[in-house]
């Protein structure tokens, strides 16, 4: 069956940035026609322009009860803007999905009908190449057929994991923020690569195929990252004199650990 037999009705998707773009494209990959999509965007790029000449409804007047599914997809810092707005097109069966950072399902119900079915999910950034990581939280009004729709949804961009809300604040901060902290490693890695004596490009060259391969590697291992870092430190070696400035007490586990903190604390302000 494809896998959107199981959508009937349209979905609307507010939101059509970065990751909102990005799960727009699993969806047309997955076999949803732009007929069955309305997205809501002030600034569309040129590719959503191109899906409305295909039949993609772009900034439709909204509608009581158009919207079958309702992906919520705009910067949480305009949710109290944007949600009463959307809330005109739910209808008793509308599912709405937010992927709004911080944003709680208490707060999401507040300015939505009054038993409205919300998922809440945190995906990331890898989404765009079809390698996120979603993890996601439903209210008592998601049914079993709407949580397996939330699930479609969002593993169209990746692995989707659920859980109880309490932990997304844990999530953001972890998955959600992850990426730029494995970016930002790239760059230190380059940078003390430079100081090492490598010129510039050839570190920049180095550190971005070392940790892509690297992940690449823990991704297609039955190993976890613990065997795997074993594996290749020698007793007495190049990489355990390294890693015993990382792994010190003043090394990067308490310092990850500072930053998860503050990411996850940013979260809980951003929850309203």
């Amino acid at each position: 069956m494809p896998p959107f037999d199981r959508l009937t009705g349209n979905l609307m998707l507010a939101g059509a940035g970065k990751m909102g773009g990005a799960l727009l494209e699993g969806w047309l990959a997955l076999g949803l026609q732009p007929s069955n999509i309305a997205v809501i965007e002030p600034e569309p790029s040129d590719a959503i322009r191109a899906l409305a000449a295909r039949g993609l409804a772009l900034n439709p007047r909204v509608r009581a009860g158009a919207a079958a599914v309702i992906v919520v997809a705009v910067k949480p810092q305009i949710a109290r803007d944007v949600l009463p707005e959307l809330a005109a097109a739910t209808s008793a069966s509308t599912l709405v999905v937010s992927i709004m950072a911080g944003r709680t399902l208490e707060f999401l119900g507040r300015l939505l009908p009054a038993a409205t079915a919300i998922v809440r999910a945190m995906p990331n950034t890898p989404a765009a190449i079809g390698r996120g990581i979603t993890v996601a939280t439903a209210n008592r009004h998601v049914n079993a057929h709407q949580r397996d729709l939330a699930q479609m949804l969002l593993s169209a961009v990746g692995a989707v994991e659920w859980a109880n809300e309490d932990l997304m604040d844990a999530v953001t901060a972890v998955s959600g923020s992850g990426p730029a902290y494995v970016f930002l490693l790239v760059e230190a890695l380059a940078a003390a690569g430079v100081a090492a004596g490598l010129p510039a490009d050839l570190a920049g060259r180095l550190a971005c195929a070392t940790v892509a391969g690297a992940g690449a590697m823990l991704a297609a291992s039955s190993l976890d990252a613990t065997t795997l870092r074993q594996n290749v430190t020698s007793p007495g070696g190049t990489t355990a004199a390294a890693l015993e400035v990382l792994m010190s007490e003043r090394g990067l586990a308490p310092l990850l650990e500072k930053a998860v903190m503050a990411a996850a604390a940013r979260s809980r302000e951003l929850g309203g």
